[in-house]
């Protein structure tokens, strides 16, 4: 799907992946950043700036907050493939998001400035995130073996901002004041826009400048124009899109649960000691993305490796690996509230382990679902398929806060049981139908030599809309 002749393949990945990479690091920072201290906000005392919320009001809040996160970005990605280009629609969803965090680090714990704040953040997302990662996608020919492994680098730099988000944003807000958390996750922000504006012609070339519906609309006025009406092999690729997508939603609203229930859990119910000093809660939300840095490159290795051999397994039965590595996870999680029943407190390290086996988990699943919609998306309706994506991210996001909330009537011990068996069945019934799902990709998966794309790239006419 790549949107201008990508360089031929070698070892490497081309620079602009390195830029995207670096631009989405300073977004995420931002992100995670207000996430690891918004339920924290919500709940704390008023004398010290917090609203004095329940649990079940912020976690409610939490999840309406999330899930419209993920719900913009398939306005926001129409809007790219239509009018405004995946370049243009990065730069305006960084400066809203930007502002969103300013507003909400003005003093005054007022909740108007709370809500404005909140929305702009929204908005923001809505037009950052599908496009900056179809803009990887874009980097790439179709059967690139690197692509898989793009998305997992690419995801690592996702995680190197969430790592810098709990040890800048919330120790700052934790520990110093709620205004300077938020305003170190407004400067990150403003450090990616300004990075993605200076350096994007030079790495970018034409990726993501113009609308692809322009682009599809060109193609179709030359007499080699392929048909405007999607066939049947694109619509079986986007009918996989949505499968997926329902599966999805099992995983993001068990892993969720990292920023709401278990940021929670661990702040009331964790022995956080270590050698007679307190880890702040926040850092509990680094250890997921040290994780990521840690296992990403072994993750990319792994899967461009497997691509360049053929055995690289099928998207699907990827992402059932994922489903079924997170519901193990879970098991410690219930070693934990089983711990604290008994002694009031549970070990720090119950929660470590969760971590480790949801973030193989999320490397199973979240960078190959970026790739898989790159790979199968129809060229002109990229960005807005990638929003359609992030839609189960926000269900699932919702759900999260409304399962969370739960805890308080059934029980830590309960809950995390019952998402232990629902992850683990979803898992097993997407490995099921991998093999059918394969099928209706109809080879939009499957990678082929280098030397073959090599030619391909060779071959391609300048104008290529792949």
């Amino acid at each position: 799907m790549a949107q201008s002749p990508a360089a031929a393949p070698t070892k490497g990945h081309p620079k602009g992946l390195y830029l995207l990479f670096t631009t989405e690091m300073w977004e995420r920072m931002s992100y995670y950043g207000m996430r690891a201290l918004l339920v924290l906000y919500m709940v704390g005392a008023t004398d010290k700036g917090g609203f004095g919320w329940s649990q079940a009001k912020a976690l409610q809040l939490y999840g309406l907050y999330t899930g419209l996160v993920y719900a913009t970005p398939v306005i926001g990605g129409y809007l790219a493939d239509r009018f405004l280009g995946q370049r243009l629609s990065v730069t305006l969803g960084g400066i809203l998001m930007m502002l969103g965090q300013f507003v909400l680090a003005m003093p005054g714990n007022s909740e108007a400035l709370f809500y404005t704040g909140l929305g702009l953040l929204v908005v923001g997302n809505g037009f950052f995130k599908p496009n900056i990662s179809t803009m990887v996608g874009g980097l790439y020919e179709p059967g690139d073996p690197r692509r898989d492994g793009a998305f997992t680098i690419f995801y690592i730099g996702i995680n190197v901002g969430a790592f810098m988000a709990s040890a800048v944003c919330g120790t700052l807000g934790e520990k110093y004041g709620w205004m300077y958390g938020f305003g170190s996750a407004g400067v990150g922000m403003a450090l990616g826009v300004i990075v993605f504006l200076a350096l994007g012609n030079k790495f970018l070339g034409n990726v993501g400048k113009s609308p692809t519906h322009v682009k599809s609309k060109a193609s179709a006025s030359s007499p080699a124009a392929p048909r405007v009406a999607l066939t049947r092999q694109e619509w079986d690729r986007i009918v996989v899109i949505l499968v997926l997508a329902l599966f999805v939603v099992f995983f993001w609203a068990a892993f969720e649960q990292a920023g709401g229930l278990m940021n929670l859990y661990t702040d009331a119910k964790v022995d956080r000691g270590v050698f007679g000093w307190e880890v702040p809660t926040t850092w509990f939300q680094a250890v997921n993305p040290l994780f990521i840095m840690l296992l990403g490159p072994i993750f990319a290795e792994v899967w461009t490796g497997l691509g360049r051999k053929g055995k690289d397994p099928s998207i699907p039965a990827k992402m059932a690996m994922g489903l079924l590595l997170l519901s193990f996870g879970f098991v410690f999680m219930l070693g934990a509230s089983k711990q604290s029943e008994a002694a009031g407190k549970a070990a720090l390290m119950w929660v470590v382990a969760a971590y480790f086996f949801h973030t193989a988990g999320e490397l199973c699943l979240s960078p190959v679902g970026l790739s898989m919609v790159t790979k199968l998306a129809p060229t002109r309706f990229a960005s807005l398929l990638m929003g359609v994506w992030f839609i189960a991210n926000a269900v699932a996001n919702y759900l999260a806060g409304v399962i969370g909330g739960y805890a308080e009537k059934l029980g830590e011990f309960d809950l995390f049981l019952a998402i232990t068996i629902a992850t683990a069945a979803a898992g097993a019934v997407l490995l099921a139908l991998a093999p059918m799902l394969k099928r209706m990709m109809h080879g939009a998966d499957e990678t082929k030599p280098v030397e073959q794309v090599k030619l391909d790239v060779e071959s391609a006419p300048k104008t290529q809309v792949a």
